[in-house]
């Protein structure tokens, strides 16, 4: 089936994207709170796989952080504004629902995935669970998979496409275990029935890559 982004984007919104941001930027807002929510998370400087990177704000903000970054995303006309705003960093073209661990680094080899953005929602339908087995067989052990998206859909048309519950079932069959969960990236406190979910999971100690 067809990815949901590219079907309601058509691929082709990188530099609208992009010039969003630097007006928001220009208008002092903040842009980096999914940054800064995952940084927190980390003792030290980690290497982190930014899942589904968009124009790289994300991956930008954490490389300045002292983050070892590599993004990938589905659309290249994203990547095209993620690699002119930052050519130092990797940009992997690929689709998170038949990633191909080998062009980012093995499987095993990340402390932290973040999905930020919506990701989850403008997945391939049917593809959440793989996508989320996918990213979480990217950690290393102890692993932590950030991933926050709106529970009520999202722009361009697309409606409510993963639940809460569903995305948890997810993580579990994926293997991993629920640290917490937020309403936002402010860490506002979670309440059931909410529209955006941030929730923080994490692969056990011991697993094998």
């Amino acid at each position: 089936m067809t990815n949901r982004w590219l079907a309601n984007t058509g691929g082709t919104r990188g530099p609208e994207y992009a010039e969003r941001f630097r007006r928001l930027a220009a208008e002092g807002r903040d842009l980096h709170g999914e940054a800064r929510f995952c940084d927190d998370l980390l003792a030290e400087p980690a290497r982190v796989l930014d899942a589904g990177c968009g124009t790289g704000r994300v991956a930008i903000e954490l490389a300045r952080q002292g983050h070892e970054v590599v993004g990938v995303d589905l659309d290249a006309s994203m990547l095209a504004e993620a690699e002119a705003a930052a050519p130092g960093l990797t940009w992997v073209l690929d689709d998170l629902a038949d990633l191909d661990p080998l062009q980012l680094g093995g499987r095993g080899s990340f402390d932290l995935v973040v999905a930020a953005g919506n990701v989850m929602i403008f997945l391939t339908p049917g593809s959440e669970a793989e996508v989320v087995r996918a990213l979480a067989a990217m950690l290393r052990p102890g692993g932590i998979l950030v991933s926050g998206f709106s529970l009520e859909g999202g722009p361009d048309g697309v409606g409510a496409t993963i639940t809460a519950a569903e995305y948890e079932e997810a993580c579990a069959a994926a293997g991993l275990v629920r640290r917490t969960r937020y309403a936002g990236w402010d860490r506002e406190p979670w309440v059931p029935g909410g529209d955006y979910l941030v929730a923080v999971h994490a692969a056990p100690p011991g697993r094998g890559a």
